[in-house]
């Protein structure tokens, strides 16, 4: 779901709000945590997922066109770890969509029929 879509929702399930208003609140809180990673710090929303950052140690990468060794220096990247209620939802959809016949897909889960369904 993009930013603009949950901003959509967001005004559709709360009529009473204005598109705008709500435009600026989710870029508020976006804009938070993202400031809040940038300074080193862990971000929490139980149930949901967890934000934190990776150290990554430089290393040897390889340039895959002429095969040579390139150096890699060492980075800090956004790590991002699904909570236990949203694993365990996602987990439950994908398993009763493969109970049927179905595949999830970024929409909904279409028919179709699986040449071999998963036990």
């Amino acid at each position: 779901m993009a930013k603009s879509e949950l901003i959509a929702k967001l005004t559709e399930h709360y009529p009473q709000l204005i598109a705008k208003d709500v435009e600026v609140a989710v870029t508020t809180i976006l804009e938070g945590m993202f400031t809040s990673l940038v300074n080193g710090r862990f971000i929490e929303i139980r149930g949901f997922r967890s934000f934190d950052n990776n150290q990554r140690p430089a290393r040897t990468g390889r340039n895959p066109k002429p095969g040579e060794s390139v150096p890699v220096s060492e980075k800090c990247v956004p790590h991002f770890k699904p909570g236990r209620a949203m694993r365990e939802r996602v987990t439950a959809q994908q398993q009763s969509c493969y109970r049927v016949g179905q595949i999830m897909n970024s929409q909904h889960c279409q028919w179709f029929q699986l040449p071999m369904v998963p036990t």
